[in-house]
């Protein structure tokens, strides 16, 4: 059975999809988050994807993250799925691509929803198919010399 709402607010925006990026160039928090702003929205959730300075028991130096050309198309795909799923007012997602440090941001993603169970479970979505679905492949050094490409994401 379909979900009912009370107030047009709760139902999917027109256009939710605001902002999609694959970027070889540092990601801006602020302008995801302004990208999902939405006065219908009782609940925004973004989450903050960093380079952590270990990975399988051994201590990461730097990592490098490439992308098919299709991988914007793909984010898109995955991004329609979420809205089609959630009553989501905005969504926007932002993956880095290039050389980065640990500490540094390789993604993120938002969405605002009328209330915040639905942010969150959209969210949570939203970046675990984008992880499993969108071309986009880690290379990790480690600081004994060794190194390793990761899948998606």
């Amino acid at each position: 059975m379909a979900p009912t709402y009370d107030h047009p607010g709760e139902q999917a925006a027109h256009d939710p999809i605001r902002l999609l990026a694959v970027r070889d160039a540092p990601l801006s928090l602020d302008e995801v988050f302004r990208a999902v702003g939405d006065d219908a929205a009782g609940g925004t959730t973004l989450f903050v994807g960093t380079v952590r300075n270990h990975d399988g028991g051994s201590d990461v130096e730097g990592l490098g993250y490439s992308s098919h050309p299709s991988a914007e198309d793909e984010m898109r795909r995955v991004a329609e799925k979420v809205v089609a799923d959630f009553p989501v007012r905005a969504l926007a997602a932002v993956h880095r691509v290039g050389d980065l440090r640990v500490g540094d941001i390789a993604v993120v993603v938002a969405v605002s929803c009328p209330h915040r169970a639905e942010a969150f479970q959209a969210c949570r979505k939203l970046i675990d198919d984008l992880k499993h679905e969108v071309p986009i492949w880690k290379h990790q050094t480690f600081s004994d010399g060794t190194e390793e490409w990761v899948g998606a994401c």
